[in-house]
């Protein structure tokens, strides 16, 4: 009886389903990516809406109980979340998750950054010595951030090793179908001005114009001095101000409307509940709004 009972148990444990991975990442597009690469394998928390700038936030509770029972934290990094995601980690007293443990897994460490060597100052604004954390931005990049996630996944848990590689094939695929669309749907768009140095990634990839900046400074507001130098250089020319939704609509407008050109503004995140499509969608956003000035 006693042999009967100990292999009809290890018959279950044999076909019971693996228990999915805990995982908290910051930021909707680092879980749209956790949703592309392990799917139903991930028990994900978002920490913070597409409303909200990564900047500026402060540690909250809910952060810190979500962080305490995870097994893997996807980040942004490159100090985009250096103003919180260290404290709520500290507070979590969480060993799996420290930075330089698998459980810490950082997107802006997988791939080359642009606008890096800035001085560590912050008297100069809201600068990232270690370059432009705004990866998210560029799907080429996040493809080769899913391949490493996947990897990532893959030594937390072996046996479904293949079913994260897969997914993050699946993304880049999706990505590759994209791109040449992407590209000649913006050939010839005059150029863009941000607000923040945010999406230079995706006019790089797309070799569309950056035109400026509306503030002066990473995260320093303009003043009325600085939009009328701004416009000063621009006159003349064709173009279209784009700004992230939760920045403040008051200066782009001003600028757009002294040069009479278009402006939108676009999250910089998909939808709380996005998989690799809603990311995708995303960016489809931001090409359109390009396109509409050529």
């Amino acid at each position: 009886m006693f042999r009967r009972l100990f292999l009809t148990l290890l018959l279950l444990s044999a076909t019971a389903p693996a228990l999915a991975l805990n995982v908290v990442a910051t930021s909707t597009s680092m879980g749209a990516l956790v949703r592309a690469v392990a799917g139903e394998h991930a028990d994900l928390t978002v920490l913070v809406g597409p409303d909200q700038d990564l900047h500026s936030l402060d540690a909250k509770p809910t952060m810190i109980r979500a962080l305490r029972s995870a097994d893997l934290v996807v980040a942004v990094g490159a100090e985009l979340e250096i103003g919180w995601l260290p404290l709520a980690i500290q507070s979590a007293a969480n060993r799996a998750i420290q930075p330089g443990q698998p459980g810490y897994f950082e997107a802006a460490a997988q791939v080359s950054l642009i606008d890096h060597g800035a001085p560590a100052d912050r008297a100069q604004g809201d600068v990232h010595p270690l370059g432009n954390p705004h990866v998210n931005m560029d799907p080429v990049r996040m493809v080769a951030v899913a391949h490493a996630l996947a990897e990532r996944f893959a030594l937390l848990d072996a046996a479904n090793a293949a079913r994260y590689r897969r997914g993050a094939e699946r993304f880049a695929e999706q990505v590759d179908r994209r791109l040449p669309q992407w590209q000649q749907q913006v050939a010839d768009a005059p150029g863009v001005v941000l607000y923040h140095r945010d999406a230079n990634y995706l006019l790089a990839r797309l070799d569309v114009p950056f035109l400026g900046t509306i503030e002066p400074i990473p995260g320093v507001p303009p003043s009325g001095r600085d939009l009328r130098e701004l416009r000063n250089a621009l006159e003349g020319q064709r173009g279209i101000v784009l700004f992230a939704t939760f920045e403040s609509p008051r200066p782009p407008q001003r600028l757009a409307e002294n040069l009479g050109w278009p402006f939108e503004a676009i999250p910089l995140d998909p939808p709380l509940d996005a998989d690799g499509e809603g990311y995708l969608a995303l960016i489809d956003r931001w090409v359109n709004a390009i396109s509409a000035t050529r």
